[in-house]
């Protein structure tokens, strides 16, 4: 198994539990929590896609958190109740809003930087 895949898996977790922890205080704002997601989702896209170039994993992890987004414009009944469980509004939120698009990129643009230098100096 390649040690990036580890390595990714663990950042995973961990930036869900950040994550988690980021909606029950106060004083953290709301986005912080989107830009988290969009980590979440990039960690995840690249442990599963460990020999893709970055930029494609970003691009990936960036379209998938925007249509996720911009699913949220859609009210079938049962999206809407999918969504009002508490696995549901985590995973697909509630509520269209430009700032979360906003969120969502720099969360991609900061974890994207982090990768690109971590596994220059760790696999160079």
């Amino acid at each position: 198994m390649d040690k990036r895949r580890i390595y990714y898996l663990v950042a995973l977790s961990i930036t869900i539990a950040i994550g988690l922890l980021s909606r029950k205080l106060p004083f953290v704002p709301a986005e912080t929590g989107d830009a988290l997601w969009a980590v979440m989702v990039f960690c995840m896209c690249r442990a599963i896609m460990v020999r893709k170039r970055l930029a494609i994993i970003a691009l990936l992890s960036l379209l998938i958190s925007y249509c996720v987004e911009a699913s949220q414009l859609i009210q079938w009944n049962w999206l809407t109740q999918l969504r009002s469980t508490t696995l549901g509004h985590l995973i697909l939120g509630q509520g269209f809003l430009w700032k979360d698009i906003a969120a969502y990129s720099i969360g991609i643009a900061t974890i994207y930087t982090c990768a690109l230098w971590f596994e220059k100096n760790r696999y160079n």
